[in-house]
């Protein structure tokens, strides 16, 4: 196996992992900033486990492209503060994509997390947030992602090609659509007479687990980094076991 890194924070600080680790201090209380364009049912699952404290972190911006999509309206309920992005001629109040990176600093976010939101990521904040910035998607990529494939779009496609098994992923997000690294999955078997709706209902089941689980992780500092690059998620129950 390769040699590990820790990676504790945006701040970028890393250790190496070997032998048992030294005893950690109290892990600091994360921001987080979560991304959709519609509904919000994975976002609303993680606000919920903040809430409950299964997770060490709060949701403290919404950021939309659409203002009155159910995500934001879940967030207004919940006096979470709403953040509108991308500006277009529909959206004219929005922020730019400089103006964004100042709101989310303003807000001190540790992590952002897109669920369901379908605009790429504009540079200017891939660079800001390094290795900060989740997504997650309905297939288990690298197969069936990229633009264009979202929704039940997905689920069509992976019915369409005889595929036995599907899934959410989540993966970090680079300048692209899709092709960050991946950081989780969870497999979801594809049943003989799907309907693209049967397996987008029983792959969200998951997405909302694997999404809040992993929230978990960023929020106590258990993601890790192998030397060739490939993230690894630290077990909770036992810090020398990686999935």
């Amino acid at each position: 196996m390769s040699r590990l890194e820790c990676k504790n924070s945006v701040e970028k600080v890393s250790d190496v992992v070997s032998g048992k680790e030294d005893s950690k201090p109290s892990v600091k209380r994360k921001r987080l900033a979560v991304f959709v364009s519609g509904g919000g049912s994975n976002f609303r699952s993680i606000h919920q486990a903040c809430a409950e404290g299964a997770v060490n972190g709060d949701v403290v911006a919404l950021v939309t492209n659409k203002h009155a999509c159910g995500g934001a309206l879940y967030a207004g309920d919940k006096g979470i503060p709403v953040v509108l992005f991308p500006k277009t001629k529909d959206e004219p109040d929005a922020l730019s994509s400089d103006d964004l990176v100042n709101v989310l600093r303003r807000f001190e976010v540790d992590f952002i997390l897109l669920a369901g939101y379908l605009k790429l990521i504009p540079v200017e904040l891939i660079r800001a947030y390094p290795r900060s910035i989740f997504n997650i998607h309905p297939s288990l990529l690298p197969a069936f992602g990229g633009k264009g494939y979202y929704g039940l779009k997905v689920h069509k496609a992976v019915i369409a090609s005889g595929a036995r098994y599907s899934g959410p992923t989540i993966h970090f997000v680079d300048e692209h659509y899709d092709t960050g690294r991946i950081l989780a999955q969870r497999v979801v078997p594809v049943r003989a007479n799907d309907t693209p709706e049967e397996l987008a209902s029983r792959v969200l089941v998951e997405e909302h687990k694997l999404y809040v689980e992993v929230t978990a992780a960023l929020c106590e500092d258990r993601i890790v980094w192998r030397e060739d690059g490939v993230p690894l998620i630290q077990s909770k129950e036992n810090p020398e076991e990686y999935y």
